[in-house]
């Protein structure tokens, strides 16, 4: 199947290929489900019951339960897109300090993200187990999806975390690396010669004087006495 050039080139573009990173996948993802666990709370996770018009949460009426929902679920929406942003910025190129500094951020953020979201399900899972099946008549299906994609979001934070610490480990930069290289040039430079390359010797014969008599300080020969000279008697 042939495939048009400007299809080709739009595959081969920075956008496209910056898109199907799977760091960029991963973030994604945890928007979107960061998106529906506030969302769904947001909307029908505050209900009334037969008995009363006043509303209530419907994960066993704790509305502590849906205010952390929610406010985990947005601050955590809100994470990912800014650090999509930043991926943006950092494939357009950056500085190795800024790289290295956002990776180490990115690390960190992603763990915190994984310990809050584990502690989210299993507070709005216990809270859901608690609460009566015929307390509200609507707002089930909304806090069941609720802790369906926490649940996720653990499993894609998770694995956030183990792309970044991919990224810090590959792009770590080695100190003294060139300083290394530099040295070695050096060393390579200064080191004796080998055996197969010809070197003059100077040769020692009682006419000659040796490289290493000749290499003596003049100051270490003992000087000789001035000789006296003896004039005649007129």
């Amino acid at each position: 199947m042939h495939v048009p050039e400007s299809l080709q080139d739009l595959a081969d573009s920075q956008a496209v290929q910056f898109l199907k990173r799977p760091k960029t996948i991963t973030r994604i993802l945890a928007g979107v489900f960061s998106l529906i666990v506030f969302s769904s709370l947001l909307t029908d996770g505050y209900q009334n019951k037969t008995e009363s018009s006043t509303l209530h949460c419907v994960l066993n009426s704790n509305n502590v339960a849906c205010s952390f929902a929610v406010g985990a679920g947005l601050l955590a929406f809100l994470s990912g897109l800014t650090f999509l942003a930043l991926d943006a910025h950092e494939s357009r190129g950056g500085s190795a300090r800024f790289k290295t500094a956002f990776q180490l951020l990115d690390f960190i953020l992603a763990v915190l993200w994984t310990g809050i979201w584990f502690v989210g399900f299993c507070f709005l899972a216990n809270q859901w187990q608690h609460s009566s099946p015929k307390g509200f008549l609507l707002g089930r299906s909304s806090a069941k999806a609720a802790i369906t994609f926490a649940f996720f979001s653990i499993l894609i934070w998770i694995f956030q975390a183990y792309l970044a610490l991919q990224d810090l480990r590959n792009d770590t930069p080695v100190p003294y690396k060139r300083s290394l290289d530099e040295g070695g040039v050096v060393l390579t430079t200064l080191s004796p010669p080998s055996a197969a390359s010809p070197v003059n010797t100077p040769t020692t014969g009682p006419n000659n004087l040796s490289y290493a008599s000749s290499a003596l300080s003049p100051y270490l020969t003992t000087p000789k006495a001035p000789r006296l000279a003896m004039m005649p008697d007129n």
